[in-house]
């Protein structure tokens, strides 16, 4: 596939922007995934190459966030686990059915995420402890089967998988949005993983796009997720709220169009 200057320099850009949204709030395919398609790059190639470029900016931001992450292996382990299982699978289901039969059914999961981000704090307020501290069984088996679901659609696709995480923690007693950002990242970074393994050994993944892009998503995802540390957790939340709305109306665009 051969890359002039200015597309090279677009999908440079799309992956700053992917890696800074995912390392903030989550949805970057938003942005990664539709620049690959737009400069030429077939739908499931760009579906995987943007999961790879997206991981690596994912993990890079991770250093940023290292120091908000204090989650006991009770609570990790089980999340961890199930994200491997549903990324593994989520990314065989990609590469043997259309990719646009599960867009119809993704403007839906993201309304449901991003409704349930907005209102996840009135949910957290009836229970006794939240995922971050002392969970019970119970918060934690939901958590990990909720993780198993969004871990399934993030090995398949993937925009708003970071929202969705969001909403699960905020909906399981977390409050600190810095926190919640810290161990979305460590999930997404376990989900986007097991989907990149995948996707080489296949053989699906645009090389030559993609390493521009990687490049662009490292330096947006580790910018971003050291500098939004610095921004009032109410200015982030809101971010979160608009990126998840902006998102769902587009995917409710592209589906019914």
């Amino acid at each position: 596939m051969y890359l002039d200057l200015h597309t090279a320099i677009f999908l440079f850009l799309a992956g700053v922007l992917g890696g800074a949204l995912n390392a903030v709030a989550g949805g970057g395919s938003f942005i990664a995934f539709p620049a690959l398609l737009f400069s030429g790059v077939p739908p499931i190639a760009a579906n995987a190459t943007n999961t790879v470029a997206l991981w690596l900016g994912v993990t890079a931001s991770s250093g940023a966030y290292r120091r908000h992450l204090d989650i006991s292996r009770r609570v990790l382990i089980p999340l961890a686990v199930t994200s491997v299982i549903g990324g593994f699978g989520g990314a065989l289901l990609l590469l043997r059915t259309p990719a646009h039969t599960f867009l119809r059914v993704l403007p839906w999961l993201m309304l449901g995420a991003t409704l349930l981000f907005v209102f996840g704090g009135r949910l957290a307020r009836g229970t006794k402890s939240g995922v971050a501290h002392d969970a019970s069984r119970a918060a934690l088996t939901v958590a990990a089967l909720f993780e198993l679901v969004a871990a399934v659609y993030g090995g398949y696709f993937g925009g708003g998988l970071g929202i969705m995480n969001l909403a699960m923690l905020a909906a399981l007693g977390m409050t600190d949005i810095h926190a919640m950002n810290a161990l979305k990242v460590v999930l997404g970074g376990i989900i986007n993983a097991m989907a990149v393994v995948t996707f080489i050994v296949a053989g699906a993944v645009a090389w030559k796009p993609g390493i521009i892009m990687i490049a662009g998503a490292i330096a947006g995802g580790y910018f971003a997720a050291h500098y939004a540390q610095k921004l009032p957790q109410s200015w982030i939340r809101a971010f979160v709220i608009a990126v998840g709305t902006a998102m769902t109306i587009y995917f409710f665009w592209k589906a019914y169009h």
